[in-house]
């Protein structure tokens, strides 16, 4: 076999921000910061400080491989943490807060991380489990001593005094590639969750993907605001990728509503955003009840959980295209991405809200099966469906500290994804449900998703889960438990009608049931089996 002749330079993280900062040393880094104000500053700003923050690292008698925990909203201090953490050869563990104070415990304590990082808004939650964080030698409050609060942890150190005693050069080590340099743990809903291990070589494939024209289609002509908190699946490759071709940068904080978001969007004149859908249904209520508009942005990313149709239409309705895209912790979490082909030029318009509201075709660098209850590959004709199994260079082969991992057991060399799908001939894919979801009457199959986007179409409707009943004479049966808006009135026998004509008459749901507020994971997606249970109630 004959060998290139190319050098062997590793992909590392640190080539990214040393990359920004050369050749973008000016493009702003603005953060609304946990105090209040405003923070701005530059990729040279950040590349100074992070080797700093790096020198500190070594200062706090942290080595290479050591998990180093983050609790911190999207801000330039985290921003920071990435690159200092991560480029140093340590491993930057970023943490959900939202998750249960016992999983986070459990998390801190698996991952064994020896210090953590918090914004000032975690410091109560840190106090009440601080006697279960086994391992962990100091805490650092990502602050300045002026904010530094009054705590009961022990060893609490302050964010800016600790930079400020180190020489903003560091000695860089040269790593291997494959090297570790991020960790997430899965939300955990059934189960402890599993922590996956990013490599800088996946960290910066995953990024250059996200880059391209059709997904998140990033330059240096571009402002981007990631919504997509940055402790949750490194607020999905953004951190990396806006630094890689040197677009501006706008880190909202811990004010996610719609009036401090569309605040940050005019004032920085914000191109490209990316978020779940519980956010942007927010945002869009409030333009509407504000008589707001989105001046600058031109397209926002919607993943997480099933988009619906509707609020595809009302982005477009305000000038603003929506990509729709797939993701998972264990794929870094950027999968398939959906964006139109030449062909799709003309559609009219039902055919190309349709085609949109698809999580997407694969991107390059990801592969993708569609199997049957035996592992046999279903037809690509867009109706058949079955499980999606995924591999590729940013795709988890295994889950940190688990000898054997299950998702890859019914199909070695497969990332099981516990989706069921279909697959067009294009490679569309579209989710039907999680397989733990898919409401199964009769011997068929009931998407839930399809159930939910109908009735969340209803003016009336806040919000809608769809699930399974136990059913003597079909085994199962959907029912819908229905979030009305505020001021709203809706019947059963109104949404119903709704279904009419839109799906076969045996996937009308038996019922309805109206609640106040629907349960959510960690991560904003609606928790199938705590609104089971309260069904069942």
């Amino acid at each position: 076999m004959l060998r290139g002749m190319m050098m062997g330079t590793p992909l590392l993280v640190t080539s990214v921000l040393r990359h920004a900062a050369l050749y973008h040393a000016d493009t702003e880094i603005v953060s609304r910061t946990t105090e209040g104000p405003i923070h701005r500053h530059s990729y040279a700003d950040a590349w100074a400080r992070a080797q700093r923050l790096a020198n500190a690292l070594a200062a706090l008698g942290l080595q290479p491989g050591d998990r180093v925990g983050t609790l911190a909203w999207n801000g330039y201090r985290h921003l920071e943490c990435y690159y200092a953490i991560g480029g140093s050869g340590m491993v930057c563990h970023t943490i959900n807060p939202r998750l249960f104070p016992e999983q986070i415990a459990y998390i801190v304590n698996h991952a064994e991380d020896r210090v953590l990082f918090a914004d000032l808004t975690f410091i109560p939650l840190l106090e009440g489990i601080a006697d279960h964080l086994k391992g962990v030698k100091a805490i650092v409050v990502m602050t300045d001593a002026a904010n530094m609060p009054a705590s009961s942890l022990p060893n609490l150190l302050c964010y800016e005094d600790l930079l400020a005693e180190q020489p903003d050069r560091f000695d860089w080590p040269e790593l291997d590639e494959n090297t570790a340099c991020g960790m997430c743990y899965t939300s955990g809903t059934t189960g402890n969750p599993k922590g996956v291990l990013y490599s800088h070589r996946s960290a910066l494939l995953h990024a250059m993907a996200a880059c391209l024209p059709d997904v998140f289609d990033l330059s240096a002509s571009d402002v981007v605001l990631p919504v997509v908190p940055m402790f949750h699946v490194n607020a999905w490759g953004i951190p990396y990728a806006a630094p890689m071709v040197g677009a501006k940068l706008v880190f909202p904080g811990p004010k996610l509503d719609g009036a401090s978001l569309h605040e940050l969007f005019e004032a920085e004149r914000v191109t490209n955003t990316a978020g779940v859908p519980t956010v942007w249904l927010a945002l869009l209520n409030w333009l509407h009840a504000n008589g707001k508009t989105l001046g600058t942005l031109r397209r926002v990313a919607i993943g997480g959980s099933a988009c619906p149709p509707m609020m595809i239409q009302r982005f477009r309705e305000l000038g603003v295209e929506v990509l729709h895209a797939w993701g998972m912790t264990e794929t870094s979490p950027l999968g398939l991405a959906n964006m139109p082909k030449g062909k799709h030029a003309g559609m009219d318009a039902d055919s190309s809200l349709a085609l949109a509201s698809k999580q997407g075709r694969p991107i390059c660098g990801i592969e993708l099966r569609v199997v049957d209850a035996a592992g046999v590959d279903v037809p690509r004709d867009g109706t058949s469906f079955g499980r999606l199994l995924v591999r590729g260079a940013w795709v988890c082969g295994g889950y940190f500290g688990v000898e054997a991992s299950p998702a890859h057991e019914t199909m070695p060399g497969w990332f099981e994804t516990g989706d069921v799908v279909t697959m067009d001939a294009d490679g569309y894919v579209q989710i039907v449900d999680r397989t733990k979801d898919v409401i199964k009457s009769g011997g068929e199959w009931i998407s839930s998703i399809d159930l939910e986007n109908i009735a969340v179409g209803h003016p009336a409707v806040a919000e809608a889960a769809a699930i399974a009943i136990p059913d003597e004479k079909w085994g199962e049966r959907p029912l819908l438990v229905v979030v009305v808006k505020e001021g709203a009135s809706l019947t059963k026998e109104d949404l119903l009608a709704v279904f009419e004509g839109k799906v076969a008459k045996w996937c009308i749901p038996d019922d309805v049931r109206f609640v106040e507020t629907l349960p959510h994971t960690a991560t904003g997606k609606l928790l199938k089996s705590k609104i089971r249970e309260l069904a069942g109630a």
